[in-house]
């Protein structure tokens, strides 16, 4: 059996998941924003839609660990 309790274990997959998002997220909104200065004539949108798509690829693989966790 394993020492560490249930809830500790959600919780570092939450906290994992939190890191990954933050960090997936700016990186998406980083590189939308150089597209956007290099390719867009200094348009928003480009850096929106690279924070989203990091948002959801952080959303995916959140959702791959919580339900490893069964």
């Amino acid at each position: 059996m394993s020492n560490v309790s249930f809830e500790e274990q959600i919780g570092k997959r939450l906290d994992r998941c939190v890191s990954d998002t933050l960090v997936k997220g700016c990186g998406g909104l980083f590189i939308g924003s150089a597209a956007a200065l290099l390719f867009f004539k200094r348009r928003a949108w480009p850096a929106w839609v690279g924070a989203g798509f990091g948002i959801g690829v952080a959303y995916k693989t959140c959702e791959k660990d919580l339900i490893s966790l069964k």
